[in-house]
């Protein structure tokens, strides 16, 4: 069973309309539906804004689902000229930028945990490749491979982006992805994220924001829609 965690309600509409058999079920405010797509099992779920809505998700689709995979998909800033408005960026790892315990000793982004510590969670490699496979089909559209950055902040400053980029070698930022990225660690699930850029280094100017989303959702839609199909 494929677990797919979006961003957006309007990604999450689009699949659903290309599924059968949708039934819904109602947890801690958020509505799992479950269906079969190009005759897969899968569970479809909007996480909300923000790492805690995306780790407390994650973690319930987990535990309450058992997916053999987490997709995660949706929108992100750019933080490298190498990407800019509608590209697409498919994570190899993620990581928490706004994560910082360096008061004692940790480095920036560092997670503790009982064994160790982490700054990138790994994407599941077989995951990243066929997610980047089917979006390379996509016409139109430049597909980069490399680390998404996520956190608790809407980053608008392009200062601040490119000390993001050049402290982690990240290519987009976003506020979900990295937290799913944990929480699958944590448990041992592979997980992998896509994200189409919403706005680049120039601060997506001239870029109406509810367009780009109609967009973006087509190309992650179908880019999931294929992932299914091909798993």
């Amino acid at each position: 069973m494929i677990g797919i965690i979006c961003a957006m309600q309007i990604e999450a509409d689009g699949i659903i309309a290309r599924s059968e058999q949708a039934n819904a079920e109602e947890i801690a405010g958020m509505k799992f539906i479950s269906a079969k797509l190009c005759g897969k099992d899968i569970v479809i779920v909007v996480c909300g804004v923000g790492k805690v809505n995306a780790a407390m998700c994650a973690a319930t689709l987990i535990q309450r689902y058992s997916p053999d995979v987490v997709i995660n998909s949706g929108v992100a800033g750019s933080l490298s000229p190498i990407v800019s408005i509608g590209d697409i960026v498919i994570a190899t790892k993620s990581l928490e930028h706004d994560m910082n315990t360096t008061a004692l000793g940790d480095k920036q982004g560092e997670v503790s945990f009982s064994n160790g510590k982490v700054t990138y969670f790994e994407c599941d490699k077989e995951a990243s490749t066929r997610l980047a496979s089917v979006c390379k089909k996509i016409p139109d559209t430049k597909v980069a491979q490399g680390i998404i950055a996520s956190g608790d902040i809407f980053v608008s400053d392009r200062r601040k982006r490119l000390r993001i980029n050049d402290q982690f070698g990240a290519l987009a930022c976003e506020m979900e992805g990295a937290a799913i990225g944990h929480v699958c660690y944590c448990f041992g699930v592979p997980y992998g994220i896509i994200r189409a850029i919403s706005d680049d280094l120039d601060e997506n100017k001239g870029m109406d924001f509810v367009k780009f989303c109609e967009l973006a959702s087509k190309k992650t839609v179908y880019a999931v829609t294929e992932f299914v199909k091909e798993f």
